[in-house]
């Protein structure tokens, strides 16, 4: 896929780039560690590096990166090889509900994430909402992790590493407002440790046997696992199903109530290879619309 790039003084600018939206992007529930500045831009942190992203008009432009850094790294993790208009065409194909979706959430691509962080992040997300998410995780951080400098006048820190996080205490890791969860990320931390390339190696399972594994990880039930099967495992057929998607699907496609697994059944015969994008534009395109909200 041709990226017309141009790389200046620690700033890379793609131009007239389709299917990317920041905003869509960083607020469609797939990460937790984006924030929007006040002149409209996103800063995140990724791999311990800090970027920032701002659309300007067709354009967007990432500054505090160098050319090698976005070609070994921001390249795939923003997945700007993938075709998204071909993907948005397949899943919405004879399907009006999913084509307003797609319409809601069109410049949504899916971020490649790193699995520990993403394992422990989707711990976190359990049975809570999106700030509280982004505020433990920032607190392990500012708490645990590697300090990575100031940027947009803020202090910015790496996510700490298995080991750390196995060393702290109960007590600890509540205070990071992980509440229930401290004792899971405690544990999940130390069988990371114990096995520290088994997360990497998952990747070359087939779906099925690759949940199964993550499943072993305290904490880590079916929609956790989905997630992390999508956002790091690169199971593209995966389908989360939480409160929104649930919703959305019983409103729009079923019309009563169903159980998630009938709902993921039916998101893999309909969408196939491409359910876990499918997934992600109706969550989004449910939550900010309130779709099926009481």
């Amino acid at each position: 896929m041709y990226l017309d790039v141009d790389y200046k003084d620690n700033k890379v600018m793609i131009k007239d780039i389709k299917n990317f939206e920041p905003q869509h992007i960083f607020e469609c529930g797939q990460c937790f560690r984006w924030d929007k500045e006040e002149d409209g831009s996103f800063t995140g942190i990724a791999y311990n590096k800090v970027v920032n992203v701002k659309k300007i008009g067709a354009d967007v432009v990432f500054r505090n990166t160098a050319k090698e850094d976005f070609i070994n790294i921001w390249t795939k993790y923003f997945d700007l090889g993938t075709d998204y208009s071909h993907i948005k065409d397949r899943i919405s194909q004879n399907d009006k509900v999913m084509q307003q979706a797609v319409a809601f959430g069109r410049g949504i691509r899916i971020l490649k994430q790193e699995p520990w962080e993403t394992l422990i992040s989707f711990i976190i997300s359990s049975n809570n909402n999106i700030p509280r998410i982004k505020r433990s995780i920032e607190l392990l951080a500012e708490g645990y992790g590697e300090y990575l400098g100031e940027f947009y006048g803020k202090k910015r820190y790496g996510f700490p590493s298995a080991e750390i996080l196995s060393n702290l205490s109960i007590e600890e890791l509540k205070a990071c407002n992980t509440g229930y969860r401290a004792s899971y990320i405690k544990n999940t931390a130390s069988m990371v440790v114990e096995a520290p390339t088994a997360l990497e190696e998952l990747k070359g399972l087939e779906i099925e046997a690759c949940q199964q594994k993550l499943l072993g990880y305290q904490g880590v039930g079916p929609k956790v696992a989905h997630c992390i099967l999508f956002f790091c495992m690169e199971k593209m057929e995966a389908f989360p199903v939480d409160i929104w998607v649930k919703r959305v699907m019983e409103h729009l496609y079923f019309h009563k109530e169903i159980p998630p697994k009938v709902i993921q059944q039916f998101a893999s015969e309909k969408f196939g290879e491409y359910a876990g994008f499918a997934q992600q534009y109706l969550f989004y395109y449910a939550r900010e619309s309130a779709i099926g909200k009481k």
